[in-house]
């Protein structure tokens, strides 16, 4: 079974408070995007194995271990531990999504990866938050108001259908590192979350407003910066990072804008693709 996997953005994202056990508690609007990962699973009598294609140009920034490491393979061996399964599987995953760029490309696998054995099996998997706060969400997809340290997910009206460009430098920051930035602020300005949640409910141009993340406040990245002055020299209406880091997108109102912008960002060195906001995580190929 092969599917496309969706990657994500968080059109807002605010640290609210961080917990006893270490953890930050979150308020953020997720949203699937059309850009993707393909997942293929298949049985085979024992073991797990797994292989990737990884394109040229995500692999000189950002190794992505295609071992017992990766996130898809621990998710299978869960996934036939809980269910007491004999029999084991072989997995490909061609990369779409660059990795530590905050747009839960593993997270995504691994929800494929748990989508895949369902269906194969006719088995279930009680708890797929346990493998990555971002799984339940990629078991869905679409829009949705996330609290919590990011396991409490409740759908919000549609925002699928909105032009995009999704972009990213080679500079990266470790979500540790993000997070002991964002402790550090002083006087923090928090992104509306509820305003945007709202904005999207009303479908309001005030969306554009209300995007925003807290991480950017907190970290200073060259590459972010002029990612996001270029996306607003070529007509985007926001442009905001996304996650902790550190890709970026930008929103635009005609596929020519976003094409033009897309064309002179890859000209400058960076990863950059147009694509839409889409309402599912999944797309079954075979």
């Amino acid at each position: 079974m092969r599917v496309k996997a969706a990657a994500k953005i968080n059109l807002a994202l605010d640290v609210t408070g961080k917990l006893p056990n270490g953890y930050h508690t979150l308020e953020s609007v997720f949203q699937t995007v059309g850009l993707y990962d393909e997942v293929s699973v298949e049985l085979t009598k024992e073991g797990i194995s797994l292989s990737c294609e990884v394109p040229e140009n995500f692999a000189e920034s950002d190794e992505i271990p295609c071992d017992e490491r990766n996130i898809a393979y621990k998710t299978a061996k869960k996934f036939f531990e809980e269910n007491g399964i004999d029999s084991g599987c072989r997995i490909h995953i061609k990369k779409g999504i660059p990795s530590q760029a905050g747009m839960g490309g593993g997270s995504t696998d691994a929800a494929a990866v748990i989508y895949c054995l369902s269906k194969l099996t006719g088995k279930s998997f009680s708890a797929p938050e346990k493998i990555g706060a971002d799984v339940p969400f990629f078991l869905t997809g679409g829009t949705a108001y996330v609290e919590g340290i990011g396991e409490k997910i409740t759908p919000i009206a549609d925002y699928s259908g909105k032009i995009l460009v999704i972009a990213k430098g080679k500079e990266g920051v470790s979500t540790v590192e993000a997070y002991d930035a964002v402790d550090a602020l002083e006087n923090p300005v928090h992104p509306d979350v509820q305003g945007l949640v709202k904005a999207i409910s009303d479908n309001s141009d005030e969306v554009y407003s209300c995007i925003g993340n807290l991480f950017e406040e907190a970290i200073h990245l060259d590459e972010v910066a002029d990612i996001k002055a270029k996306m607003a020299e070529n007509g985007a209406l926001a442009a905001c990072m996304t996650g902790s880091g550190s890709a970026v997108f930008g929103i635009f109102d005609t596929y020519e804008k976003a094409a033009d912008c897309a064309d002179k960002l890859k000209a400058c060195g960076y990863f950059a693709q147009t694509c839409e906001t889409v309402s599912k995580a999944f797309e079954i190929i075979e």
